[in-house]
């Protein structure tokens, strides 16, 4: 097996992950993957897929992400990850789908509207 390529997306997020077989590396821009997601539970995201199929110390991650925030940035690794093990086996397929890590997932931030405040808000109306 040599080097396999996915893409994962989330709100404005995008993940590109390189896998190779290893010993449980992951790199996120070239840094450590303690040091780029600091928190456990953004930890625990990234490496959800490797728990749920078996694969913890199986492979070397390198990741290239940008856009969006930490948390979109997580979940767009997660998935580019899940992509990647279900092409590397069939069988990863079965314990991934129900988790729902295989779907992406289509929310994104609603466009501000002309003569409003956000984009539901309106400004106050005051009566005089």
């Amino acid at each position: 097996m040599e080097v396999i390529h996915k893409i994962g997306r989330r709100k404005t997020a995008v993940a590109r992950v390189y896998v190779t077989p290893g010993t449980g590396n992951i790199t996120v821009n070239k840094k450590a993957f303690e040091t780029y997601f600091p928190t456990p539970t953004l930890q625990y995201k990234v490496k959800q897929p490797f728990a749920l199929t078996e694969t913890v110390d199986a492979y070397d991650v390198n990741v290239n992400v940008y856009g969006g925030g930490a948390t979109g940035q997580a979940e767009a690794v997660r998935l580019a990850i899940s992509r990647v093990l279900c092409e590397i086996d069939a069988e990863n397929r079965l314990a991934l789908k129900p988790e729902g890590l295989l779907t992406r997932d289509p929310r994104m931030v609603e466009r501000k509207k002309f003569g409003q405040k956000k984009a539901r808000k309106k400004f106050q109306f005051s009566k005089r």
